[in-house]
This record gives C-alpha cells, structure tokens and sequence, in this order.
C-alpha cells in the first residue's frame, strides 16, 4: 500500500489506464452504435476509476479488492475492443495497439495486487 503522502495520481498504472480511457472516447467519437460506445468507455473509465478508489480506502484488503475489479475491466474493455476491431469501428492497427496495452495493464494490475501481499 502506498504512504499517505501519496496518491493513485502517482500509479504508473493509473495513469496509462486513464490515457486508455481518454482515447478510447477520441477514437469511438463518431461511433453511432450509442450502446456499444457507452458500454466499452464505461469498461475503460472503470479501469482507472477503480485503481483511484481502492487507493484511497483505508486498508490493503479493499484495495486489492478494487484493484482486482480493476483488472477484471481491463478484460471486459480488452474484450470489446477486439469486437470493436471486428465491427470496423476501431482500425485493426489502432486496436491492435490497445489490445497490447490492455494486456500490459492487466500485467501492471496483477504485479500490485501481489506486491501488496508482501
């Protein structure tokens, strides 16, 4: 767990989580299919959201609960984003590369919730 004086601002993985979810809204700006569009960036925000949540609660066990819903949006954002490959609403090279980052994420996540076993 991080000192006090600390913040999830600080989180290598807050931070890329919340680039993701930012482009994931520039990319999907023009995408007409409202529900789809709604239900990948709310999967994307809640990456991030829930990183900054569970750091800003009191003790370990319910940050390793936050971080580990964290990681379960990385998969169901990562999951959407190959559909959204599929569909044609992001380019197979875009995609590829947030799928790639989607992964990394996941990997960032897991690393935490294990160091904050230790």
């Amino acid at each position: 767990m991080q000192p006090a004086d600390e913040s999830f601002e600080k989180l290598e993985v807050w931070r890329r989580s919340q680039k993701l979810s930012i482009e994931l809204y520039r990319l999907l700006a023009e995408c007409r299919d409202w529900g789809f569009k709604d239900q990948i960036t709310r999967a994307g925000n809640s990456i991030a959201d829930n990183i900054a949540e569970g750091a800003e609660r009191t003790g370990k066990a319910e940050f390793k609960q936050f971080l580990s819903f964290a990681k379960g949006s990385a998969g169901e954002t990562r999951s959407q984003t190959l559909r959204a490959i599929a569909l044609g609403y992001i380019t197979q090279e875009r995609g590829s590369a947030l799928v790639a980052e989607l992964r990394e994420i996941s990997r960032m996540i897991h690393g935490l919730i294990k160091s904050l076993d230790r």
